[in-house]
């Protein structure tokens, strides 16, 4: 099914910066411009830490980036997964799974390994190797959340 849709990294249409910054801001309420911040040091090879995004055609359909840290106090548990998300009427099709596997083999590659993410779901990460490593207390939560390790 992956075949229509296309995997890419920001670096390969940095065109697709607004409108990724735009996208990912509509799915999770962060600031635009913080979005705009990451991509801009990925573009400009100040990090290598990246930004992946699914397209059919050229409408962005699922995406992920990969930051410092999401908002977490384990600061030394870096860098993290973050923004992972796959419009509605494209799930159970495998683009997280692909998206996921891209942005770890790219850290992967880059000598950046081990990453973390942080998550709410039980049972779906782990289907694409990641493991539980701990709870870590989010910025502005007062309850406890669900941090992953892939290695």
């Amino acid at each position: 099914m992956m075949n229509e849709y296309q995997i890419i990294s920001l670096r390969e249409r940095p065109e697709y910066k607004c409108i990724a910054a735009k996208w990912f801001h509509s799915k999770w309420g962060v600031p635009e411009q913080a979005y705009l911040e990451c991509m801009e040091s990925y573009l400009s090879h100040q990090t290598e830490y990246g930004w992946y995004l699914c397209l059919d055609s050229e409408k962005i359909v699922g995406g992920l980036g990969v930051i410092a840290n999401d908002f977490h106090n384990r600061k030394d548990l870096t860098p993290n997964i973050c923004a992972v998300y796959t419009e509605e009427a494209y799930r159970c099709q495998g683009i997280a799974g692909k998206l996921l596997s891209t942005a770890v083999e790219d850290c992967r590659v880059k000598g950046i390994s081990p990453v973390y993410l942080v998550t709410d779901h039980i049972g779906f990460y782990e289907r694409y190797g990641w493991e539980f490593l701990c709870m870590v207390q989010g910025d502005c939560d007062t309850e406890m959340t669900r941090l992953y390790i892939h290695r």
